[in-house]
C-alpha cells in the first residue's frame, strides 16, 4: 500500500508540473487558437535563470527559503519577460496571416530558444541546487511522499487558484473571457486586445517558469533540453483534458503524471510514455474534444 501511495505522490507531482506549464499552451489557445510550440522553452529558461541567480546569492551568503524566493521570483519576471517578447516578436505580426505561418514561427522560436541557451551556456547536464528545505512534520511520511513534492504540490495548486479567481473575477480576467469568446467584438466594445493577448502570454510564461525552478531543485540537474519533453506531455494533457479549457488543462495534467507513475511503477519506466501516449489516444477516440472540452461550430 504504501509503494502505491508512493507512486500516486510522484504522479500528482509531476501531473502538477505539467498541469502548469499546460495551462500556458490551453489559454493563448482559448485566445488566439495558437499552439505556442515555444512554451517549453520558457519552462527550461526559468530553470536556468533560477541557477544563475542561485549561484549568485549563494556566493553573497543567502541560504534556504530567501535562495528559493528570490531565484523563483527573478525567474518570473524574465520568464515573462521572454513570454511578451516572443508574442510581439514572432506571433503579433502574423496575428492574420494562414493558421500554418504563426505555427512554424512558433516552432522556429523553439529551436532558437533551445540553440541559444546550449551556447551561452553548456550542451551538458548542470547541477541544480536543492533549494526545497526538508520539513521537520513531514518526517513520519518521508518514505511515502517528500518535502519537495509537497511544495511542489501546494504550489502548483495555489497558482492554478489564483489563475482561477484572477480570469473569473477581475477586469483583465473577464477581457480575457470576452476576447476568446469573440476578439471582434471585444474589440468593438473597447477591450485592448493586443494587451490582453500579451497579458496571456506574460502569466503563462510566469507559470512556467516557476514549474522550472521547482523541477530543477526536485530533479538536481538541468539542460537546454528539459523544455522539449516538458512541453510536449504539458500539450499533452492540455489536449487531454480538452485544450482551451483551464479545469481540463489541470485534470490533464494529473492524469497524465498519474498514468506516467502507475506504468513506471507496475510495468517499467521504459514503457511510461506508451502508457501516457496511449491514454491520450484513447480518450480522443472516445471524446475528441478531450476529457472537459466541448464540441463547436467553427465560426465562419
Amino acid at each position: 500500500m504504501s509503494y502505491f501511495l508512493e507512486l500516486v505522490g510522484s504522479g500528482l507531482t509531476r501531473g502538477s508540473i505539467y498541469a502548469l506549464i499546460a495551462l500556458g499552451y490551453t489559454m493563448v489557445y482559448g485566445i488566439i487558437q495558437l499552439i505556442n510550440f515555444a512554451h517549453g522553452e520558457i519552462y527550461m529558461l526559468g530553470a536556468f535563470i533560477a541557477l544563475i541567480v542561485a549561484g549568485a546569492l549563494t556566493i553573497h551568503g543567502f541560504s534556504g527559503w530567501a535562495i528559493l524566493l528570490l531565484a523563483g521570483l527573478v525567474a518570473a519576471v524574465y520568464a515573462a519577460a521572454y513570454g511578451y517578447t516572443l508574442e510581439r516578436i514572432a506571433y503579433r505580426p502574423l496575428r492574420n496571416a494562414p493558421r500554418l505561418s504563426p505555427l512554424i514561427s512558433a516552432i522556429g522560436m523553439s529551436l532558437f530558444l533551445q540553440n541559444y541557451v546550449m551556447l551561452a551556456q553548456t550542451p551538458d547536464f548542470l547541477p541544480f541546487p536543492a533549494l526545497i528545505p526538508e520539513f521537520a512534520f513531514m518526517e513520519p511520511v518521508a518514505h511515502i511522499i517528500g518535502s519537495a513534492e509537497v511544495l511542489i504540490l501546494a504550489t502548483s495548486a495555489v497558482l492554478m487558484i489564483a489563475l482561477t479567481v484572477l480570469i473569473k473575477y477581475s477586469r483583465i480576467g473577464k477581457a480575457m473571457r470576452a476576447t476568446q469568446q469573440d476578439m471582434a467584438m471585444a474589440r468593438l466594445v473597447g477591450i485592448d486586445v493586443d494587451r490582453v493577448i500579451s497579458f496571456t502570454f506574460v502569466v503563462g510564461s510566469v507559470l512556467a517558469a516557476i514549474g522550472g525552478v521547482l523541477v530543477g531543485s526536485y530533479l538536481g540537474q538541468i539542460n537546454f533540453t528539459i523544455g522539449f519533453m516538458a512541453g510536449i506531455k504539458a500539450f499533452t494533457a492540455a489536449v487531454l483534458g480538452g485544450i482551451g479549457n483551464i479545469p481540463g488543462a489541470v485534470l490533464g495534467g494529473l492524469v497524465l503524471g498519474l498514468t506516467e507513475a502507475l506504468a513506471a511503477g507496475y510495468v517499467s519506466s521504459a514503457y511510461e510514455d506508451v502508457f501516457a501516449f496511449g491514454v491520450l489516444v484513447l480518450i480522443l477516440i472516445l471524446r475528441p474534444s478531450g476529457l472537459l472540452g466541448r464540441a463547436v461550430r467553427e465560426k465562419v
